[in-house]
């Protein structure tokens, strides 16, 4: 008797949605209305030729930087610059306070 009752709470959401899909059209239509709205919208989207090739040549690859961005590349490298040194400095003052402590601990040795 479970059985049967499993069997058909799972076919009945199953025939439902058939039912409700039989009554719908086909979304694969074209309508005419949207095909004017997507023509207005890539109309909005694409440039012509001339724009896309202006847009390209007013900042080419070799083109100078401006005085704001050369500053910021040079603040930018001189910050990692600066790290890398205290980063630096840091090692060498734990190595020699480790050589130290060797050196220390050598001496205490008893004889």
């Amino acid at each position: 008797m479970a059985g049967t009752h499993t069997v058909l709470l799972t076919l009945l959401p199953t025939v439902l949605v058939l039912i409700v899909l039989a009554g719908v059209e086909s979304a694969a239509v074209k309508d005419v209305k949207d095909s004017k709205a997507q023509a207005g919208a890539s109309k909005r989207v694409f440039m012509p030729a001339s724009d896309a090739s202006n847009f390209f040549k007013r900042r080419g690859r070799r083109s100078p930087r401006t005085y704001e961005e050369y500053y910021a590349e040079q603040r930018v490298k001189m910050a990692a610059n600066e790290r890398r040194r205290e980063h630096l400095e840091e090692q060498n003052n734990e190595y020699e306070n480790y050589l130290e402590e060797e050196r220390d601990g050598e001496t205490d040795l008893p004889v």
